[in-house]
């Protein structure tokens, strides 16, 4: 776990929790790619207990409520977003489980408890993904469903110029890198799809499914015009990585 990373990444989330409030939560998996109701991965989360990693302003543990998960739990780095989630969900019955805490390392969550663990469009923020996964893992109830989406490995390591793509990185470095899209330093994790695939396996996930697919209706291309995930891109390279595993 890199600290120094952490607070970093801490110090320009709680300053710009506000740009991202209810930002592709589900049932979307994240910019320009299918949704929740295509894919149908939770299946139906009457009566689960549910964690929600990277749960940012709560939005996505508002989608559960709304389908009926018995128990929601969430946990964010950041200090401003977890007051936005508290706010957003505060009539939630039974209270939502909410805890200001970097995800290498347990705040107190219980083990072998939940059904469902998921993270959407956040486990890339990770300092250190076998002790997250470790983590993730140890939550789960045997059998348990860990879902998370994050940006696709090739998406970043590509430029989209005058109708060309040209790599500007190459698909086999890995690590920590500075986002230029943010106005301030935030560093996530640069990993390749077998990287994600065999961290999983080693921390004694089974992989259920890989989708790759992009989703370029009008709605998305509208809302994603002359943005970092651009239409024009998309047509070429997936955006979004979403890997569907369970816990043996």
């Amino acid at each position: 776990m890199n600290t120094k990373l952490l607070s970093i990444n801490k110090e320009a989330w709680d300053k710009a929790a506000e740009r991202f409030y209810g930002r592709n939560p589900l049932p979307e998996y994240g910019p320009l790619a299918p949704t929740e109701e295509e894919l149908q991965l939770f299946g139906d989360v009457s009566n689960k207990k549910v964690l929600d990693i990277g749960c940012g302003s709560g939005h996505s543990l508002f989608y559960m409520k709304q389908h009926h998960a018995s128990e929601l739990w969430g946990i964010d780095l950041s200090k401003s977003q977890v007051k936005a989630a508290k706010l957003l969900l505060k009539n939630c019955t039974p209270p939502v489980q909410l805890f200001e805490s970097p995800m290498e390392i347990n705040p107190g969550l219980p083990i072998n408890y939940f059904d469902i663990v998921y993270s959407i469009y956040a486990l890339g923020w990770t300092t250190n993904l076998e002790q997250t996964l470790g983590h993730i893992h140890s939550y789960l109830k045997p059998g348990g469903t860990f879902i998370f989406s994050w940006e696709h490995p090739l998406y970043n390591r590509v430029k989209h110029t005058n109708s060309e793509l040209i790599f500007n990185q190459s698909y086999h470095d890995e690590g920590s890198y500075e986002h230029e899209a943010w106005s301030q330093p935030v560093f996530m994790q640069q990993y390749k799809i077998s990287t994600y695939i065999n961290a999983l396996i080693r921390n004694g996930f089974a992989i259920d499914q890989i989708v790759e697919d992009i989703s370029l209706s009008e709605l998305d291309i509208e809302r994603h015009s002359n943005r970092w995930y651009s239409y024009e891109k998309a047509q070429f390279l997936p955006t979004t990585l979403i890997i569907k595993s369970r816990k043996l």
